[in-house]
């Protein structure tokens, strides 16, 4: 079984840092505290009212981030990097690592607002964003209806939310659970529950890079071949569309387009090296691959399958699994 990565965010109490700080404190600081998952990435953070410095454990480094001034939540910065911080509001966050923004950092049960969902046979669909709830009902005829919503529960497993339409009773029910569309067996990270007057319509919902983005995906076999022993090939999804990683000799970039009907990765480019001719064409048929794969799925055992059209797969694990 893999195992996420994880940053550890703990309060630091360096009393020469902190006075150096005092003075550039905000006059009131939230506190912040609690889990909160980054896409792949599990962060734990613990906060105090008097402001004292935040330390990121982020694999080998330690980043130390001070509170600064922010016009809503908590705001963090690492001291001469504005390109690293950490911005909380409430059961949301930022977390951004030398101008890498990671996705929407949730805590248990939360979801990322907008929040879109949807189910099929019958067709339905609905998004909520804030207090707004906007709606196709199963066999509507009329489009999309824009309603108020009330959050009536919110817990660690996820959140249910109440509306009124044309005096039906409307409840979505989201849980934090990877859920699979019926039709287009794409993956969403939650499942989604749609309640008209009692009558129950199950879907899938959210953002589909958090299934993939926040972990360096290391490549452990190619299409059956397996990978040439200590060599190494590893996939990272960015922000922006944006892909990267070791192609086994070289390092490659390029973008990748995630749709409901599966995955396209752009042209690929690499860095020119020369290595060996085994991993020269290792590389090449990761590559080849990589730019031929057409479907994303998170398997049973939490791994990143890549697969083609012909059935070709590649397999890869978080970079800090547990390996058998």
């Amino acid at each position: 079984m893999h195992s996420r990565r994880v940053l550890m965010l703990s309060v630091v109490t360096a009393a020469g840092l902190a006075a150096s700080a005092c003075s550039s404190l905000p006059e009131t600081t939230t506190p912040i505290s609690g889990t909160y998952a980054c896409g792949q990435l599990d962060i734990a953070v613990t906060g105090t009212e008097e402001g004292e410095l935040i330390s990121i454990d982020y694999l080998d480094r330690r980043i130390l981030l001070k509170p600064a001034e922010s016009a809503s939540g908590a705001l963090y910065v690492a001291p001469g990097d504005d390109s690293t911080r950490f911005w909380s509001k409430g059961e949301r966050a930022t977390l951004t690592i030398q101008g890498q923004t990671y996705p929407e950092c949730l805590q248990p049960g939360a979801i990322e607002m907008p929040f879109e969902a949807r189910g099929n046979e019958p067709f339905w669909h609905a998004t909520i964003d804030g207090n707004e709830l906007l709606l196709t009902r199963p066999f509507e005829e009329s489009g999309t209806r824009r309603i108020p919503v009330e959050l009536k529960t919110a817990n660690r497993h996820g959140r249910e939310f109440v509306a009124t339409l044309d005096e039906q009773s409307i409840t979505l029910t989201v849980a934090r659970q990877l859920c699979q569309d019926d039709m287009s067996g794409a993956q969403y990270p939650a499942q989604v529950r749609l309640t008209v007057d009692g009558q129950a319509f199950s879907g899938c919902g959210g953002d589909r890079q958090r299934l993939f983005r926040g972990a360096e995906w290391v490549v452990e076999d190619l299409a059956g071949g397996g990978i040439i022993d200590r060599s190494r090939i590893t996939i990272e999804f960015l922000e922006d569309n944006r892909i990267a990683g070791r192609a086994s000799c070289n390092r490659y970039t390029g973008s990748y387009k995630l749709g409901g009907e599966g995955i396209a990765f752009g042209p690929i480019a690499t860095t020119r090296m020369a290595c060996a001719p085994a991993l020269m064409d290792q590389e090449a048929r990761f590559l080849d691959l990589l730019e031929r794969a057409e479907s994303a799925r998170i398997g049973r055992d939490g791994e990143l399958r890549l697969s083609t059209s012909g059935g070709e797969t590649m397999r890869a694990f978080q970079s800090d699994h547990d390996s058998p």
